[in-house]
């Protein structure tokens, strides 16, 4: 995989114009090279950032570099959470597990792999993707590595895992039923992947003894994860248009499980409301986005593809709010935080708004690298990571 940067325009411009992943056909499987979405004159340009009152204080409560990041790759390295420990792993394969309250390390190991997606969390282990096309599961507790499966090609996204399967998502559009115990191979799902796809994959989700993930057709799966057999499918988005540029429908946010819904959101296409026992779409609205969403007991939170932070009612799909002054920014995912929404953005800053109107209510800078993956909630703390690789924790206070 090459990575080509526009010259004399920087990483933030990188970031806004996004990748697409161009398969060639005839040069092996599983081979890709990067090339950008519709050229640099054609993205939005970043909004300044607006002057406003902040209406609440947020303190930071630690902060600490993690290795060297994404090393200006466009890779979505998410930090992950269980037990009071935040996990997270740097592009050549450094992997720490961090105190949340203190900000300290507990332990580090070097896998001395490419990784390329995670970490995930099932099973007490840490589960890593890598370039190479690996899964690599790690123990929770140490860092030691227990076993390394081979898949068909790089994967992006972090693996799932529950009753005793770890889910793999690869790019050439395969998913994978791992034995948790061992690292054996299990069952294998296979489908057609378009001729250009943004660069990346949302996250295979287990759910309910299912496996649920989108792809780049637009098409959303979910296998019982026991058997890898198909449960349900559904179309979320139809390509449309005469040219591959122009039918791209990627399901490339990471799918949202609240209750007993599923949310989705593509590219070019509708982000939607479906039951995860049927399959059947409750309701969809056109919001097109690859970053992603969060939600919370009222309210679906979306960044569209021209960042325009949105809150949609949760059981209706209606809008209940938006905020343009984001706009071109690259805003993250949303994650919902008590009174008030948080995304990060491509100059590193991490955005408060109020969760009942969208208003602006604090604003901080993590660093002065882009913020690519959405904030991790817990509690009341929130944690960032940007692709230089910095991680940090704060803390909103009260109006």
């Amino acid at each position: 995989m090459r990575s080509v940067r526009p010259r004399g325009r920087g990483l933030n411009r990188w970031l806004v114009a996004g990748v697409i992943a161009v398969q060639l056909h005839g040069c092996g499987l599983g081979t890709y090279v990067s090339d950008f979405m519709a050229g640099e004159e054609n993205t939005t340009p970043p909004a300044p950032l607006t002057e406003f009152e902040p209406t609440i204080e947020v303190e930071e409560l630690w902060s600490v570099d993690i290795g060297t990041g994404t090393d200006e790759h466009y890779l979505k390295l998410a930090p992950a959470i269980a037990d009071e420990t935040v996990f997270i792993a740097d592009r050549n394969g450094e992997v720490y597990a961090v105190d949340i309250d203190s900000g300290d390390t507990l332990w580090e190991r070097d896998t001395d792999a490419p990784v390329s997606g995670g970490p995930g969390i099932a099973e007490e282990m840490v589960l890593l993707g890598t370039q190479d096309g690996e899964v690599l599961a790690l123990s929770r507790s140490d860092g030691e590595l227990l076993w390394t499966a081979s898949v068909s090609s790089e994967v992006l996204s972090p693996p799932a895992g529950e009753e005793g399967i770890v889910v793999a998502r690869t790019v050439d559009g395969k998913l994978f039923g791992i034995d948790a115990v061992n690292g054996k191979r299990l069952w294998t799902y296979d489908r057609q992947v378009p001729v250009l796809t943004l660069r990346g994959t949302s996250a295979p989700i287990v759910v309910a003894g299912l496996t649920i993930a989108g792809f780049d057709s637009g098409a959303l799966v979910a296998l019982e994860i026991a058997t890898g057999k198909v449960a349900w499918e559904i179309q979320i988005a139809q390509p449309r248009g005469r040219s591959d540029l122009e039918r791209m429908v990627d399901v490339d946010a990471d799918l949202l499980v609240f209750r007993d819904t599923l949310y989705v959101a593509s590219y070019r296409g509708p982000v939607a409301a479906v039951s995860i026992e049927s399959g059947r779409v409750e309701w969809d609205q056109e919001h097109s986005s690859y970053a992603g969403m969060g939600v919370d007991a009222d309210n679906l939170y979306l960044a569209d593809d021209e960042s325009i932070v949105w809150a949609l009612d949760r059981f209706s799909g209606s809008s209940a709010w938006r905020q343009k002054k984001l706009r071109g920014r690259a805003a993250t995912a949303p994650a919902s935080a008590g009174d008030y929404v948080v995304v990060g953005d491509l100059e590193g800053y991490l955005h408060w708004m109020r969760r009942d109107s969208g208003k602006l209510a604090a604003r901080v800078q993590v660093d002065d690298s882009a913020i690519i993956v959405p904030p991790l909630i817990v509690n009341a703390t929130v944690i960032a990571y940007s692709s230089s690789g910095t991680l940090s924790a704060y803390r909103a206070g009260s109006e």
